[in-house]
């Protein structure tokens, strides 16, 4: 019976079907399921699975999409009934997530912060249009471990430089990593500018902070 409920909780993120992954989260706890295993056993195979298709092309941005918020939505309905057994998830890291300055380019940034916060990171996401010390002053306030630059304008990109070097300026560098992304960034724009990681998508967006964090 649980095995089963695990199998439609994976598809039910597979699907993007908010409204079921809403419902069984909700089954879960009536039935006393506990909260981590249906988010690790049931939930995140969902999403695993939606971003294995996504890396090797036979699944699409709208699927990773549907994916990311139907996770969302079962964590929401979850994580009140772990604060109340006083349980909590396995943090991996901390992550600030900001859009830089001048750039309003949302939905890659904000799918990286969803496949973050699926995969277990805690992600402070500060939107659009964010100003470099921003970012930094709420890496330096949260303790993050990670700062994720996205930038979609090559007018824009040249300001993930220069939150590197304003963590540079303040001493945080040795502490805090750096990943960037955007549709003109490359690896070879991160490796000029000293940013510690560079992503194409929010699949290996996942995959790189989890490098960045020392985690296989």
């Amino acid at each position: 019976m649980i095995e089963q409920i695990f199998k439609a909780m994976a598809q039910s993120i597979i699907d993007g079907e908010s409204e079921d992954a809403e419902d069984l989260a909700k089954q879960a706890i009536e039935l006393g399921i506990d909260p981590l295993d249906a988010i690790n056993k049931g939930f995140v195979v969902g999403v695993d699975h939606v971003g294995e298709l996504f890396s090797t092309g036979e699944a699409f941005l709208p699927e990773l999409v549907m994916a990311g918020e139907a996770m969302k939505t079962a964590v929401s309905v979850l994580e009140p009934e772990m604060s109340k057994q006083g349980t909590e998830r396995k943090l991996l890291g901390t992550v600030v997530l900001g859009t830089i300055e001048g750039d309003i380019h949302d939905i890659g940034k904000t799918l990286v912060g969803t496949m973050l916060s699926a995969a277990g990171f805690k992600v402070f996401d500060l939107g659009v249009n964010v100003p470099v010390m921003s970012m930094v002053e709420t890496a330096r306030n949260e303790n993050a471990d990670i700062i994720g630059v996205s930038a979609l304008l090559t007018t824009t990109m040249t300001k993930q430089r220069d939150v590197v070097e304003a963590l540079d300026d303040m001493g945080m560098r040795p502490t805090v990593k750096i990943m960037v992304g955007g549709a003109p960034v490359t690896r070879n724009w991160a490796d000029e500018i000293g940013a510690d990681a560079f992503s194409e998508d929010a699949v290996g967006a996942v995959a790189v902070a989890k490098q960045l964090m020392g985690i296989e």
